[in-house]
């Protein structure tokens, strides 16, 4: 089988005008593909190579740009519903009409909100690093958090600060990140993502009690995850999250941070496939 550090990137053109760029691993089955969603800044760069081959051994895993990220068209959206209406349009341009989802920090919000506007498009949902929108807390990150990773020229010792509780697993998950492929990189993020992603992220987390109410309507089995120390979003958040959706598992990888799904690729691998299969 091919590797995520070695497939080429595709492209599609949806009914928004936008193209947008992906990398599809692994092959079709009768089981719905793993659509994943990318954490703020993130690009198709972004996903762990390891985590990526070790989730397409048994099914279709598709990764994407959503729009005004890295190699897609058009610009960032300033919302997490305006997101997710773009990953819809991506989805239906593939002419998926069931998947999984795996959404990972700000593409966990964006997961969420696929799921209720689109619910007979989900057919599981993995939510890693995540939170509802309107919980307490929420409104945006704290300000070490925002200064590691939020800065006009992003740096290693940020990312690797706040994803891992251990400089030693995030160089060594760095290496694989960032160095496990030699040609045919995905376009940076720009400033102008950064800024709108994180507009989203305030909005989402603007309390409000009422939104928590939603989640009641996400029927669907969800599995919920996260590290044990993560400083970006709190694992107080996937408690509750867990707590408010109908028909959830939880799981706190121990000794990880925000990355722990790269930390633990293998583990968690292992957990999501599993899930899924059931």
């Amino acid at each position: 089988m091919s590797s995520y550090s070695t497939i080429e990137t595709q492209s599609v053109e949806a009914a928004n005008g936008v193209t947008y760029a992906y990398r599809s691993l692994g092959s079709t089955t009768d089981l719905p593909p793993l659509v994943l969603l990318q954490h703020f800044r993130g690009n198709l760069d972004n996903w762990d190579p390891a985590l990526i081959d070790a989730l397409a051994g048994e099914r279709r895993v598709i990764t994407f740009d959503n729009r005004g990220v890295g190699a897609t068209t058009g610009e960032t959206p300033h919302t997490v519903g305006a997101m997710a209406e773009d990953a819809i349009e991506f989805l239906t341009a593939l002419d998926l009409a069931r998947v999984d989802l795996l959404g990972f920090s700000l593409g966990s919000f964006v997961a969420q909100e696929v799921t209720l506007r689109r619910p007979e498009l989900v057919n599981r949902l993995v939510l890693a690093s995540a939170a509802p929108q309107g919980a307490s807390g929420m409104h945006g990150w704290a300000s070490e958090v925002i200064q590691a990773v939020g800065a006009e020229v992003p740096s290693a010792e940020g990312y690797v600060g706040v994803f891992f509780t251990s400089g030693e697993v995030g160089k060594e998950v760095a290496g694989r990140v960032f160095g496990s492929r030699t040609e045919g990189h995905d376009a940076p993020t720009t400033w102008a993502t950064r800024l709108a992603q994180y507009d989203a992220v305030n909005d989402w987390g603007i309390p409000n009690h009422a939104q928590l109410q939603r989640l009641e309507a996400i029927t669907q089995p969800v599995f919920v995850a996260n590290g044990d120390s993560d400083p970006m979003i709190l694992p107080r958040y996937s408690y509750l999250l867990a707590g408010l959706l109908p028909h959830a598992e939880l799981k706190i990888y121990p000794d990880s941070a925000h990355g722990f799904l790269f930390q633990h690729y293998d583990e968690f691998a292992t957990d999501v496939i599993e899930f899924l299969s059931k």
